[in-house]
C-alpha cells in the first residue's frame, strides 16, 4: 500500500511552484483598477471625490466573471493547452493594459483612464477563471489544501505589495505612473508561470459546443450531487464565511473613530502584522489539509474562526487596549487564513474538470454574494446592537455552515475523499 507523502513531498512541487507564481499575477492587478493605489493617485492629481468613488465601478467585470466562464472552458488556444494558453493571453493583455494605464493623466481627463481600467479589470477576471480551473483540474486530492494555501499566500503577497508597498514606492519613483509601470512588469512572473505550469492531463470531455459550455455545467453538478444535496452545498456556499465577511466590513471603523479610537499610526504595524497572520494561516491550513482532509478542515476551521471573531467581542467589552487589540487582530486573521484555506480546498474538490472554469466561477459569485450582499447591514447592525453584540453575532454566523456539513462532507473515522468528477475516471 503506498504510504501518503509528507507536507514537505506535497508542498515541494512543480505544480505548487508554479500556483506560487500564478497566485502572484492573479492578485496583483486587483487593487490597480478600483482599490488604494488608482484611489490615491485620482486624488493625488486633483480629481474630486465623487469621480474617485465612482472609479469603484471598473471592478465590475469580478462580480460578472460568470458570464463568459463557459467560452474559457469551450475554447482551447492553439498553443500551450487549454489552460495555460488562456493564462498566457490574459496575462500579455494585463501587461500591455496596466502599461496603457500608466501613460494617462488623471488631470487631464478620466475617460480614457477608465476605459482601459475597465479592460484590465476584465483580463484579470478572465484570468482569474482560468487560473482557479487550472488548479482545480491540474491538483490531486491531497494536493488541494496545499494548492490552495500556496495560491492564497502569493495572491495576499500581491495585495501587500499593490496595497501597501506601492506607496513607498511612489516616494522613489516620484509618479503613480512610474509604479504602475514597475506593476505592469511584475505581471511578468506570471508569465513565466504560465510556461512553468505542468498542463493538466485531460481526464474529463470538455463541452463540445457553446450550448454544452453554458448549460451542462448546472445540469452536471445538481446531477452528480442530487438536487436536494446540491442545493445544500450551495447554501453553504454562501454561508460557509458570512462570520468573517460581517465582521470585516466594520472591524476598521470599529478600531477608529466609530469604535475604539485608534489613531490610523496606531493601527499601521498592526494591520501590517495582520497581514502576514492570514499568510501563515493559509499555509497552516494547507499543511493540516495534508494530513487531517478536507472534509475535518471544514469543521475545525469555522469554530476557530468563530473563536477568532470573539477577540473582537473581548476587546469591545475591555476597550481601548493597544495590546489586546494586536492580538485580536492577529488571531482573527490568523483564522481567516486557515478557513479560507479550506473553502477554496473544498471549492475546487466541487468542480468537474470538464467545466471547471464555469462551475468554479459560478461557486466564487455566490461566496461573493455573501461578502458584498448578505453583508452590507453590518455597520446597521452595529449601530442597532451596540459593539460587544455585533461581534457575538459574528460568531454565532461563523457557525451555521457547520449544521450542513453532515450532509456533504461528513466527520469521518479518517480523512476521506470527495468525489472529484473527472479525475477518478477516464471520459
Amino acid at each position: 500500500m503506498k504510504e501518503n507523502p509528507s507536507i514537505l513531498q506535497v508542498f515541494v512541487s512543480r505544480k505548487m511552484a508554479a500556483l506560487l507564481l500564478l497566485g502572484f499575477s492573479s492578485g496583483l492587478p486587483l487593487y490597480l483598477t478600483g482599490k488604494d493605489p488608482l484611489q490615491a493617485w485620482l486624488s493625488q492629481e486633483g480629481v474630486g471625490l465623487g469621480a474617485i468613488a465612482a472609479f469603484s465601478l471598473v471592478s465590475l467585470p469580478y462580480s460578472l466573471k460568470f458570464l463568459w466562464a463557459p467560452i474559457l472552458d469551450r475554447f482551447v488556444p492553439p498553443f500551450l493547452g487549454r489552460r495555460r494558453g488562456w493564462l498566457l493571453i490574459t496575462q500579455v493583455a494585463l501587461l500591455l493594459g496596466i502599461l496603457a494605464m500608466a501613460t494617462q493623466k488623471p488631470s487631464q481627463g478620466l475617460q480614457v483612464l477608465a476605459i482601459i481600467a475597465v479592460v484590465v479589470a476584465f483580463f484579470s477576471a478572465s484570468q482569474d477563471i482560468v487560473v482557479d480551473a487550472y488548479r482545480a483540474d491540474v491538483l490531486e486530492e491531497k494536493e488541494l489544501g496545499a494548492g490552495a494555501s500556496t495560491f492564497l499566500m502569493a495572491y495576499r503577497l500581491a495585495l501587500l505589495i499593490t496595497g501597501g508597498i506601492s506607496f513607498s514606492l511612489v516616494g522613489v519613483l516620484q509618479s503613480w505612473q512610474a509604479v504602475y509601470v514597475a506593476m505592469a512588469l511584475l505581471m511578468g512572473i506570471g508569465i513565466i508561470g504560465s510556461f512553468f505550469a505542468p498542463e493538466p492531463r485531460l481526464r474529463a470531455r470538455p463541452p463540445q459546443s457553446l450550448y454544452d459550455a453554458v448549460t451542462l455545467p448546472f445540469l452536471e453538478f445538481f446531477q452528480r450531487n442530487g438536487t436536494l444535496q446540491a442545493i445544500l452545498i450551495l447554501v453553504f456556499i454562501v454561508i460557509y464565511k458570512l462570520g468573517d465577511s460581517l465582521l470585516r466590513n466594520v472591524a476598521t471603523p470599529f478600531l477608529l473613530e466609530k469604535g475604539l479610537n485608534f489613531t490610523a499610526p496606531e493601527l499601521g504595524f498592526p494591520k501590517t502584522l495582520a497581514i502576514f497572520a492570514v499568510i501563515v494561516g493559509t499555509l497552516a491550513g494547507g499543511a493540516i489539509m495534508t494530513k487531517i482532509g478536507v472534509n475535518r478542515a471544514l469543521w475545525i476551521f469555522a469554530i476557530l474562526q468563530a473563536a477568532g471573531n470573539l477577540t473582537y467581542f473581548a476587546l469591545a467589552v475591555v476597550g481601548k487596549n493597544y495590546p489586546l487589540m494586536v492580538a485580536a487582530l492577529n488571531i482573527e486573521n490568523f483564522c481567516a487564513g486557515l478557513e479560507s484555506a479550506a473553502f477554496v480546498a473544498f471549492m475546487m474538490s466541487l468542480c468537474n474538470q470538464g467545466f471547471s472554469a464555469t462551475q468554479y466561477a459560478l461557486l466564487s459569485s455566490l461566496q461573493a454574494f455573501s461578502r458584498d450582499i448578505l453583508s452590507a447591514p453590518a455597520g446597521t447592525w452595529a449601530e442597532a446592537t451596540g459593539w460587544p453584540t455585533f461581534f457575538l453575532i459574528t460568531a454565532i454566523a461563523a457557525l451555521p455552515g457547520v449544521i450542513l456539513l453532515p450532509f456533504f462532507a461528513p466527520w469521518n473515522p479518517k480523512p476521506v475523499s470527495i468525489n472529484r468528477p473527472g479525475l477518478d475516471e477516464e471520459i
